[in-house]
């Protein structure tokens, strides 16, 4: 479906509702004051719910001798806490993240001048630093950013470290989760640059739909072009910068990753200094395009954190960009906040709240403050300004928020794709775990709806290529989804359908060992049904040549059972 397709049928099934959008700064009334000089410049955030009650809990980096600061929210107000441990040095991104798939959240915390630490959390929010056992080097690599995410599908987290050695000596770091709770540096056979970069940060993300997570990096000065890293799905990378179109030269800071467009393509956003942002569209045939300009987001000024997100929840993406700038008089914005109108076309409008946002920030997260189901977020300033926590005032669309917990995926189901269908059109969001300019990202994906009452459909993709699938879903709650908990039981065993060769090409067999009819669905990473074909044979062939390269689910359905199992077209 062509793209002007796509964006004439969203505003046919989603007609647009009006609504006011207000922000209020609210950091000192709900508890988060924290004046002073500990605040570590370019420092990041997370507004994520690490201690699993279903509020979103705010946790900075830090500077120097200051340690990490932890905030608990408190139905609605934070209260900050202290756990047994105390990270100093001068932190850069915080990540909660269950490494170990034990169902609780454990801490990684990336370090510009010492080494990087990863702590074990028992599960009563006692922690044990495990950097040395885990095989987190204990020299000092100059990191910056730090992300998480399966890159070869075996079920537990992986992760990639930005390195910014000014000398270029220190390069980027690729780490494989063992599953036994260590990690192995396989930067060199993975093919990651052996020389450094001047990176600020990266994110994992399936660019070409092909069901393996991809990396995409942000590198500071023109010289130092952005790289995107294809999975080639054999433990191995490739650098398709250049053919992709995602190589941009800039003081690129963020790797903002979201399908703005509800096109079933992940694109990026990648910020810069008054040259101008960068908006990548993703064609869907490997390559990007460039539309800042045409699409209103270029911001033209000193951006850093930026994040997508529904904020009226009239069904569409508003952005918010940081601004290091504060002087309203230097003709530069001070921040950025765009809100979509018709077209995918994006408009700063004065009546949002953010006149007097005038700090020098850094990074940003989104989360949900007082569960309204309206997004808020949070922003890192350089001291001695205290940082700003921006609460959505919040209006009459309705929404639905989804959380999600793997079994035969990594428990965090980072690396997952969500579809809401609401009369016939789907909005996309995607699961990652460092984004942005060293940010984290509330675990709970907010869908803002409009004023649907109820959902046609709730899809979530999980990276083992199983799929939930849940109907008539009431709007104005919230979803934790199991992964597989939509299934009968019969649904996930395999053992009697065989289907090769995986991956395929021009045809695609099945052997079974049963004599009943049964019915062949072919769908697309997206759910979108692509192939059919009904068989009684014991061994069936498929002509799969008109589909295109990506990755597929295989549906076999009988009369008492269904297999899915996922397969990769070439």
């Amino acid at each position: 479906m062509k793209n002007y397709t796509i964006v004439l049928l969203y505003f046919l099934y989603f007609p647009l509702v009006q609504a006011q959008i207000l922000f209020e700064e609210k950091a000192v009334e709900l508890g988060i004051n924290i004046t002073g000089n500990f605040s570590a410049q370019l420092g990041g955030v997370s507004f994520y719910d690490y201690d699993n009650d279903g509020w979103d809990d705010i946790t900075f980096a830090s500077k120097g001798d200051f340690p990490v600061r932890f905030f608990k929210n408190n139905a609605g107000t934070f209260v900050e806490e202290a756990f047994n441990m105390t990270v100093t040095g001068h932190s850069k991104q915080v990540l909660w993240v269950d490494y170990d798939n034990d169902g609780d959240n454990d801490l990684f915390v990336a370090r510009e001048d010492a080494a990087n630490k990863l702590y074990n959390n028992d599960g009563n929010f006692n922690f044990t630093d495990v950097s040395t056992i885990a095989g987190i080097p204990d020299t000092v690599l100059i990191t910056f950013g730090a992300s998480f995410g399966d890159y070869d599908n075996d079920g537990d987290l992986d992760l990639f470290l930005s390195n910014k050695d000014d000398a270029k000596i220190i390069p980027n770091k690729l780490y494989r989760n063992n599953g036994d709770g260590t990690f192995t540096d396989v930067s060199l056979t993975a093919g990651i640059s052996n020389v450094g970069h001047l990176s600020f940060c990266s994110s994992f993300f399936d660019y070409n739909n092909d069901g393996h997570l991809d990396i995409y990096i942000s590198n500071d000065r023109f010289l130092n072009t952005n790289i995107l890293y294809k999975n080639n799905g054999d433990g191995t990378f490739t650098d398709v910068s250049l053919s992709s179109g995602a190589g941009v030269a800039a003081n690129a800071m963020s790797t903002t990753i979201d399908d703005y467009n509800y096109d079933g393509y992940l694109d990026i956003y990648v910020t810069n200094t008054v040259e101008g942002n960068h908006l990548l569209k993703n064609n869907g045939d490997g390559t990007f395009t460039d539309i800042a300009t045409s699409s209103g987001t270029i911001f033209n000024s000193i951006g850093w954190g930026a994040n997508f997100f529904d904020a009226d929840n009239d069904t569409d993406m508003d952005l918010y960009v940081c601004s290091m700038v504060n002087n309203t008089a230097s003709g530069l914005l001070t921040s950025g906040f765009y809100e979509c109108d018709t077209g995918f076309n994006y408009t700063v409008p004065t009546t949002a709240g953010f006149t007097n946002d005038t700090y020098t920030s850094f990074s940003n997260a989104i989360g949900d403050i007082n569960n309204d189901g309206y997004q808020d977020f949070v922003v890192v300033n350089q001291a001695p300004e205290n940082h700003t926590l921006w609460r959505n005032t919040g209006g009459s669309n309705n929404w639905l928020k989804v959380k999600l917990e793997g079994t035969v995926s990594n428990r965090n189901g980072i690396g997952s794709w969500i579809a809401v269908t609401i009369n016939g059109q789907t909005m996309y969001r995607y699961t990652l775990c460092g984004e942005a300019f060293l940010g984290q990202n509330s675990a709970t994906e907010i869908f803002g709806v409009g004023t649907e009452t109820n959902i046609d459909d709730l899809t979530i993709f999980w990276p083992s290529g199983l799929v939930d699938n849940i109907s008539n879903v009431t709007a104005n709650q919230v979803m934790n989804v199991v992964e597989g908990s939509t299934l009968s039981i019969n649904e996930e065993n395999a053992d009697t359908f065989s289907v090769y060769p995986n991956p395929a090409s021009d045809y695609m067999m099945i052997a079974t060992t049963i004599s009943e009819p049964y019915t062949i669905s072919i769908f697309d990473s997206l759910g979108r049904e692509v192939f059919v074909q009904k068989e009684q044979n014991k061994l069936a062939r498929m002509d799969v040549s008109s589909l295109a390269s990506g990755l597929f689910f295989v549906e076999i359905r009988t009369e008492t059972t269904k297999t899915v199992q996922k397969v990769v077209i070439q």
